[in-house]
């Protein structure tokens, strides 16, 4: 469903059923700076700014688990000056905008492959997830070099593995077997599926753990999308019904 954001959000959130994990597809960059006449780095850093705002909007409203799509196994086939800006912008987030989450208890941890990016952003990630190890307020993951389709064959690439060895039982195998291989073995599905700039796709994003989430679709560009903008999606959410199959 399509809802697009006022500039004032009138809409009262029952805080008993926030959802616990949102998971957002942050869409929009380039066509925000399009539409300034800014090269599309300049998006990109307006899009990372609104990470920053809506991580404090999701501790605030009580949200335990937010997952956003940041740079997909896809997005390497952009411009080595579009990758190379990306690439930067993450370093200096890590570097120093990130690690300020920490003083309010917020733990931050990557999900995707990262061995393809530069040594220095792997030590960058490594560091930051120790630092936040024992945080328990809002957990942040960033999804980096991900692929819906890439986590799942690097998880049946280790089952069969395990299997192979003896350490599992082919027999044996449930849903639950799989959930324990993939990026986001100890983190619950996503309630509540946010994305931003009009697009109505996946985009090859969580394909295995949104198989019962709400979806949420907005017209607003990702640097754009503010506190209001979560508000309503999460007013949108608890006016489901989720059955889940049930009926």
């Amino acid at each position: 469903m399509f809802f697009q954001p006022k500039e004032t959000s009138n809409y009262i959130l029952n805080p008993d059923n926030i959802p616990s994990h949102i998971a957002i597809i942050m869409d929009g960059n380039g066509r925000w700076a399009k539409k300034r006449a800014l090269p599309r780095k300049a998006g990109h850093k307006a899009g990372a700014e609104a990470l920053e705002r809506i991580i404090t909007d999701c501790r605030e409203l009580g949200v335990k688990h937010l997952t956003v799509y940041a740079f997909s196994t896809e997005n390497w086939k952009r411009s080595q000056e579009e990758v190379d800006a990306i690439m930067d912008l993450l370093r200096q987030y890590l570097k120093n905008y990130f690690k300020r989450f920490l003083k309010d208890d917020v733990r931050m941890d990557v999900i995707g492959d990262i061995t393809r990016l530069d040594q220095d952003i792997q030590e960058q990630i490594l560091e930051i997830e120790e630092l936040s190890r024992e945080k328990h307020g809002l957990a942040v993951h960033i999804a980096l070099n991900y692929g819906g389709r890439d986590e799942l064959r690097r998880a049946v690439k280790k089952l069969a593995e395990d299997v192979e060895q003896g350490a599992v039982k082919s027999e044996e195998i449930t849903e639950d077997t799989i959930a324990s291989y993939l990026d986001t073995a100890e983190i619950p599905d996503p309630e509540l599926v946010i994305r931003t700039s009009g697009e109505e796709r996946i985009s090859n994003f969580l394909l295995w753990q949104i198989a019962y989430s709400e979806f949420y679709f907005t017209d607003t560009l990702w640097p754009d999308f503010n506190k209001n903008s979560l508000t309503e999606a999460i007013y949108y959410y608890q006016n489901r019904e989720r059955r889940f199959g049930g009926r």
